[in-house]
């Protein structure tokens, strides 16, 4: 019996897919249904047939796992953030696991230790940094998070994963936007003013909205700011993103500020950074601690290292790494973040680092082709993984560790494949939560050259 769009079946979900969605099987065909646990007896409707497998509707849990909680938010079943919410935490962590070695094993082709999953003491109101698309009408806006595999924005008042001023932010931005008839994005015409409403928020409560728009002026921004500044405590700074490219990228390569700081001031790991609305920093600073503590520990620094952070961003790991090495060569494509890089050195009294700006996967290969030879390599690049030429530079320059921190063990384990075949042994992974009731992981890998 083939399978078909709305064809009801009962099923025992066996495993986790890659997105925490259930894995059954009809008749030989994989079936991936969301919010499904394994162990249970469910009834699912097919939504979609693809050659090789099929998606589907849970309708009903038949036989409940244990494992299977109440979800605490009112959007979990629409909005695509959180697919984990229905698992207990500890379920969650087992899931993450499994995922590191999963990938490790299928596409790294390779058994390596994974710890278990380094989780948090309280999973929720943790992100210092959001960015809701805003869509509707003007007068009738919508601003939230898209739906599960859509750009359909499910409009959402608050968010249990984000700090508390970024629900009173955006609701300020909505009923400013309603009152003053100022028009949403809309992805099909490509007009529309307002593209997505982005904020950053420290650990001592100081707030940085930054509203990317499809245009370069923001009309009534005066009403804006004076009701942010009424209502928004920790306010420092307003500011605007143009972003008039049709795509997915969300924030535009220039901002300006309407109001108040160019940088909003956090800590992370004892040293204090400012960040421009551009630069990248963690989301979740609790977590992102233990995973830089991780890739210390693997980095094993005795004093005398050179060190090479490649993808340093603001310079985050490289500060750290800074304090226990002899030098720190910092690479970085984004100019933004490789200045406030430097000024976060100079900042935090770190003189043994210095912050190139360019693609790493130039940089460091001229580095290394000029007879750069760092004792340590850290990678941490974005999702798509470590290109290529980096990879080859690495094994050129031959340092005794790598270590790669990666937000995607997919293709984290495809490039440990490469590492490995060209003279390295994977020596143990720890996976980190970094995004918690998500179905995001962290991981930190450790490389050895052989001997």
């Amino acid at each position: 019996m083939s399978l078909t769009k709305n064809m009801r079946l009962e099923m025992t979900v066996e495993s986790f897919g890659a997105q925490g969605e259930g894995v059954c099987h009809h008749e030989g065909m994989a079936v991936f249904v969301n919010r499904a646990l394994p162990g249970e007896r469910i009834l699912a409707q097919i939504t979609k047939v693809e050659k090789r497998h099929a998606f589907a509707h849970l309708v009903q849990v038949l036989t409940s796992s244990p494992d299977r909680v109440l979800p605490a938010c009112p959007y979990e079943k629409r909005c695509g953030g959180c697919v984990c919410q229905h698992m207990s935490y500890e379920a969650q962590l087992r899931f993450k696991r499994g995922q590191v070695e999963n990938c490790m094993r299928h596409i790294g082709g390779m058994s390596v230790p994974v710890r278990e999953v380094l989780g948090m003491q309280n999973p929720w109101k943790y992100r210092n940094k959001i960015a809701m698309p805003v869509a509707g009408e003007a007068g009738q806006v919508q601003m939230g998070y898209y739906a599960q595999r859509s750009h359909c924005v499910i409009d959402v008042r608050s968010c249990m994963l984000a700090r508390k001023p970024a629900d009173t932010v955006c609701a300020v931005v909505r009923r400013w936007m309603n009152e003053n008839g100022i028009a949403p994005y809309q992805e099909a015409t490509h007009r529309g003013l307002v593209r997505h409403v982005m904020m950053r928020i420290s650990r001592s409560g100081s707030v940085m909205v930054v509203l990317v728009i499809n245009g370069h002026k923001l009309p009534h921004a005066d009403k804006l700011i004076s009701q942010l500044q009424k209502e928004v405590p920790g306010l420092i700074s307003v500011c605007i993103s143009p972003n008039c490219q049709r795509g997915n990228v969300i924030i535009g390569s220039t901002y300006q500020v309407l109001w108040g700081e160019e940088r909003l001031c956090d800590t992370l790991c004892g040293n204090a950074f400012l960040l421009s609305p551009l630069s990248f920093f963690q989301v979740n600073p609790e977590q992102t601690e233990k995973l830089y503590q991780t890739a210390l520990e693997f980095a094993a620094l005795q004093g005398s290292e050179h060190v090479a952070d490649v993808y340093c961003g603001a310079g985050t790991i490289s500060l750290m790494l800074a304090r226990r090495a002899k030098w720190v060569t910092g690479i970085e494509v984004v100019p933004d973040a490789i200045r406030d890089a430097k000024n976060n050195a100079q900042m935090n009294g770190v003189e043994n680092a210095t912050f190139l700006c360019g693609a790493a996967e130039n940089v460091l290969p001229e580095l290394v082709e000029q007879g750069m030879r760092p004792d340590v390599i850290v990678l941490d690049p974005p999702r798509k993984g470590a290109d290529e030429a980096v990879l080859s530079a690495v094994v050129q320059a031959g340092p005794q560790r790598v270590v790669y921190v990666s937000c995607n063990p997919a293709t984290q384990a495809r490039d440990a494949r490469i590492l490995c075949e060209r003279g390295y042994h994977a020596a143990v992974c720890q996976p980190v939560d970094m995004f918690s009731q998500t179905a995001g992981i962290e991981n930190v890998m450790l490389f050895v050259k052989n001997e």
